[in-house]
């Protein structure tokens, strides 16, 4: 009598399931966008078929090409992202008609936005298509980190740099405008995740014990110093408090995974009370915005910004105006750093809240990824992208909401902008790809048929 065999674990690809679950994204952005005109104006938008089209059909290119060369990714991130790509698309596009019927010479800028979220998905289907094993950018560890040095540094450049709204954190090259800090973010996150790989060992040895907490070695402190003083740095030349707070804070939740140590915390913690404080008593700017976060009815004419986003949310209630039916125009970049605040006008707290749960999906999706990988460098790759993608939604929607003071980050997937289309579409191609590499079966299991002596089962 034969003994039993263990059984061989394969994963079911599901891509049937993510194009389920894309259609039902797709028909929630093409169905706002018409609400959209209804509200407004009584009438279904007249390129609902043309911009629907557009974007119903690079979204389904999406899916061919993770069903091509991913095919064993996590299957819920990529409609995730195209719901809030597509409610993001219909805000900006309500906003635009608010700005044309008050006379404002701002806009449109839902146009852009769609031709900005386009080369975003055909750079998603290049990045999978290019790299088809994560591990390999872990060849270019120094490399990826020269490179993020060099991108934050250009914005302070003669010729190229460019000032907007207080802070330099963009270039000019011709008609184009870009934040090199969107992809600077990506780039830091694979060299934290190789350097911290490569020096984990170290970095884990406890020094002295203080107040209950084992403290690192003062020799390694080194790293989390040169991010304390990065960001110090940003802070300093660019004003760009948004950026300090999101490359420092991933700086030291990489540190942390990856030595166990809650000492790493600790340090961050002080690091970034010093850096605060530091911030606040030398920068005029970073003064301005925590005064606006402590009482911005103070002074309403500089704070008008803040001031009429409250009111929005205020004026949405529990289940909004509806589509077309507020008037987020009113309020200055509600297309862009405020576009939260418009949301929560036309779709109230429930609509506020959905999503910030699409978000809470999103992160928890990445983290999932990381907490299945079976390699060291993809575990924290994709710990990287999510904390950074999470940060970033946190200090965004807490700026909005008054919980903490305004940093000038904007909402990933809804604001409108290029560089951070671009390159959230770029992070999201990098973390299916890990997920596909963590799911994919050995060649050996793969090649396993059903009338093996091997028993399969497939998950």
């Amino acid at each position: 009598m034969s003994s039993p065999l263990n059984p061989v674990w394969i994963p079911r690809k599901r891509r049937g399931a993510e194009l389920g679950l894309l259609v039902l994204a797709l028909v929630i952005g093409i169905g706002s966008y018409a609400a959209v005109g209804l509200g407004f104006n009584g009438q279904v938008p007249s390129g609902i078929y043309t911009v629907g089209g557009i974007y119903a059909l690079v979204a389904l290119g999406a899916h061919v090409a993770v069903r091509r060369f991913a095919a064993y990714a996590d299957p819920v991130l990529l409609p995730l992202v195209v719901a809030l790509n597509g409610i993001g698309l219909v805000m900006i596009y309500r906003i635009d008609l608010g700005l044309d019927a008050a006379g404002s010479p701002f806009g449109p800028f839902a146009q852009g936005q769609l031709r900005w979220t386009v080369l975003g998905i055909l750079l998603f289907v290049g990045v999978l298509v290019l790299i088809r094993d994560h591990r390999r950018l872990q060849q270019y560890t120094y490399t990826f980190g020269l490179g993020a040095l060099v991108l934050l540094v250009l914005p302070i450049l003669p010729v190229i740099g460019n000032a907007k709204r207080g802070a330099q954190i963009w270039i000019q090259l011709g008609p184009f405008s870009f934040q090199p800090a969107e992809a600077a973010k990506i780039a830091l996150a694979i060299f934290f995740a190789g350097y911290l790989v490569a020096k984990r060992d170290a970095l884990a040895l406890a020094g002295r014990r203080v107040l209950g907490v084992d403290l690192p070695r003062g020799r390694d402190l080194g790293p989390i110093l040169v991010g304390w003083l990065a960001s110090i740095g940003i802070l300093v030349f660019q004003r760009d408090l948004g950026s300090s707070l999101l490359f420092f804070g991933l700086f030291v939740v990489m540190l942390y995974v990856a030595t166990e140590r809650p000492g790493w915390i600790v340090v961050g913690g002080l690091l970034f009370a010093a850096g605060s404080w530091f911030g606040y008593t030398a920068f005029g700017h970073v003064r301005d915005r925590f005064d606006a976060w402590l009482d911005p009815w103070a002074d309403p004419d500089r704070n008008y910004q803040i001031i009429t986003a409250l009111y929005g949310l205020g004026h949405g209630g529990l289940l909004g105006r509806g589509w077309g039916q507020g008037s987020p125009e009113i309020t200055p970049f509600g297309f862009s750093d405020f576009i939260l605040s418009s949301i929560g006008e036309e779709l109230g707290l429930a609509g506020f809240m959905a999503v910030l749960l699409i978000y809470g999906l999103i992160v928890e999706r990445g983290l999932r990824i990381a907490l299945t990988c079976r390699d060291a460098f993809g575990k924290l790759l994709a710990v990287g992208l999510t904390v950074s993608f999470a940060l970033q939604v946190f200090v965004v929607a807490g700026g909005v909401t008054r919980l903490i003071p305004l940093t000038g980050l904007t909402a990933p997937f809804l604001a409108a902008g290029g560089s951070s289309i671009i390159m959230n579409w770029i992070v999201v191609a990098l973390l299916l790809r890990i997920s596909d590499q963590t799911r994919r079966p050995t060649p050996a299991v793969a090649a396993i048929g059903v009338d093996d002596a091997t028993q399969v089962v497939k998950l």
